[in-house]
């Protein structure tokens, strides 16, 4: 087909950016003009497009062009065929936008994540090979539609980021500095800060969210359970709202469209790098529902996790992958290096590979820990690593001069609330992004630096589907009941158990005993209805979804490791495994394919 005729995009950021790149990709028109009001955005991203030409293989022309309000600009769009208009997003669609939080808005896992952002933003890199990457780390069971979502629409999610304000770590050339992680052949991973990628992120997204008079955000209000009507779809949230509100705090918002955007399941584990909010709250709530959740059992140990002790309990200090990225290397007790004769990748094999050579090395030794030797990265520690630094010199470690002992903790969950690649879960009026969600991207192991991009290329999709359209709003059936709270003093009780039976290592008579534990606990009923019961009664439902998962999965697979199945069965278990709770608090299972 001959290539003619000229089209334009109005609008540079994540859709428009995105629209203007496929249509150049097509290679149908002569030129795609990109246009915007914020001075020089879309000529930047157009000089990026234009410089991917010889690798994508088209030869349509991308042109940028700031215009301004007077019509400054706008003689290049003179002659287009086609217009194509993306700057129009949910709130001038009319919708209104309330954001719940528990604490303040900035309090959950982003904030912590050290290492960075992957991406295919290299000349050298492609959307091919993150996409290869992400699968061999998920040890077959990703779903391949939903990898090649994340790592194909994953640049413009970055630059979308970007123009909003996030500013990332350059090189000496003013572009952005990449460098490389666990199970990635690539360098393709930004950060900012040197390791505090997530405060940055986290603080570029506050802002923006600041500008918005259409979004009211409410802090200090614990979601208590999800509103539904007598279709069984989702029509809003109970509230606790903590320290004000009537008598027992109890209120309630109506929203046809509920997002669970809760993070991860980090405190049903006692070691943890995840901060204390991080409760499982969005699974908890889910199941509740009648929502599917998928993959319960894949929970990811960071395997370099700061070691200060066999009572430490709570958030740990986590020492970066991108540490390892920069040349760092584990040894054993006696100095040894373990990971070379284990994988190609050695001490950048997937986290999985490392957690469990790790574990199994600490076993043969009777140790606590290992160590990681950073003393090659020198002079560079306190610019490139500051945050880890600064938290290494308060435990009495430079490591500039010293070993750090680590080890492995829980980092992240790499299943959750079963989604589709719009973020709309099994009930209507419900959708999940970020680490509660259960997408496919993961499988059975998450690949470094894949969590924050995730979160940012579904909630682009998961915006742009409720600014088209919204779930009929009816009136909700659902009445608040504080029946069923379990008391706060189980909440170490369930930690201590999961650690034990449902950890790093995982068998049939370890896993028994959790969910017998677990079990028992319907009976410790709360005196009192408040958030420390809230957060216990989700986190023994989140627990009991893991449990269950594990003790089902008979083979060991990605994070998922059964010391009595040590090998991965693929004629039985490439499947997911699909759990449910019925309203009694029973769970139900059936298995899926790994692509539904």
């Amino acid at each position: 087909m001959a290539r003619k005729g000229k089209v334009t995009v109005v609008g540079a950021g994540f859709y428009g950016s995105t629209t203007a790149m496929r249509l150049a990709e097509y290679d149908i028109f002569d030129t795609v003009v990109l246009t915007d009001i914020v001075e020089g955005k879309p000529e930047g991203l157009a000089l990026d497009m234009n410089q991917s030409r010889p690798i994508e293989g088209f030869e349509t022309k991308v042109v940028g062009q700031t215009t301004g309000p007077n019509g400054e600009g706008y003689e290049a769009i003179a002659g287009s065929d086609v217009v194509v208009i993306t700057a129009i997003r949910a709130r001038n669609a009319g919708r209104r936008v309330i954001l719940v939080t528990k604490d303040v808005v900035d309090a959950g896992s982003t904030r912590w994540a050290q290492g960075g952002i992957a991406a295919a933003l290299s000349p050298e890199d492609s959307a091919d090979e993150h996409f290869e990457d992400t699968i061999v780390a998920g040890a077959g069971l990703c779903n391949e539609a939903a990898v090649r979502t994340l790592v194909t629409e994953g640049p413009a999610a970055i630059h979308g980021l970007i123009n909003l304000g996030a500013q990332f770590d350059l090189d000496t050339s003013g572009e952005l500095a990449l460098t490389r992680e666990g199970g990635h052949n690539r360098d393709r991973i930004i950060h900012a800060g040197g390791d505090a990628t997530g405060q940055e992120v986290s603080r570029a997204l506050v802002a923006a969210v600041e500008k918005i008079r259409d979004v009211e955000v409410i802090e200090h209000a614990a979601v208590v359970d999800l509103l539904r009507d007598a279709t069984g779809a989702v029509q809003g949230v109970t509230l606790h709202v903590i320290g004000e509100g009537q008598r027992d705090g109890v209120g309630a918002v109506l929203a046809p469209a509920v997002v669970l955007a809760t993070g991860g399941i980090g405190q049903i584990f006692s070691q943890s790098t995840n901060p204390r909010v991080a409760t499982g709250d969005g699974i908890a709530l889910a199941l509740r529902a009648g929502a599917l959740i998928t993959d319960a059992e894949f929970v990811q140990f960071h395997p370099t996790v700061l070691y200060t002790g066999q009572q430490a309990v709570g958030q740990q200090q986590l020492v970066s992958e991108a540490v390892r990225g920069e040349g760092a290397i584990l040894l054993d007790s006696e100095g040894h290096r373990f990971m070379q004769q284990l994988h190609p990748l050695a001490d950048l094999a997937p986290r999985d590979v490392v957690a469990k050579a790790i574990m199994r090395r600490m076993r043969a030794e009777g140790s606590r820990h290992v160590w990681l030797d950073g003393r090659m990265i020198g002079d560079r520690w306190p610019t490139r690593f500051p945050t880890i630094f600064d938290a290494l010199l308060e435990h009495g470690i430079d490591p500039r001069t010293a070993l750090i002992p680590v080890a492995p903790a829980q980092h992240y969950h790499s299943g959750g609330v079963h989604t589709d690649l719009h973020g709309r879960t099994t009930v209507s009026g419900l959708y999940a992004c970020g680490e509660v969600a259960g997408t496919g991207v993961h499988g059975a192991n998450r690949l470094a630096s894949n969590s924050l991009l995730e979160g940012l290329v579904f909630a682009e999709r998961i915006a742009a589907l409720l600014a088209r359209e919204l779930p009929e709003r009816r009136e909700p059936v659902d009445e608040i009941s504080t029946a069923g709270l379990l008391s706060a003093t189980q909440r170490s009780v369930i930690q201590s158990t999961m650690t034990e039976g449902a950890g790093v290592l995982r068998s049939a008579d370890s896993l028994s005993i959790t969910n017998s534990v677990l079990d028992s606990m319907t009976l410790a009923t709360a005196d009192v209805m408040n958030t420390a019961a809230w957060e216990t009664t989700n986190i023994h439902a989140a627990a009991s979804a893991i449990a269950f998962g594990a003790t089902l999965r008979r083979e060991t697979r990605g994070s998922h490791w059964r010391e009595d199945f040590p090998n991965t069965d693929d004629l039985r278990w490439r499947v997911r495994i699909a759990t449910t709770m019925d309203p009694d608090g029973t769970l139900q299972y059936r298995t899926i394919g790994v692509d539904e």
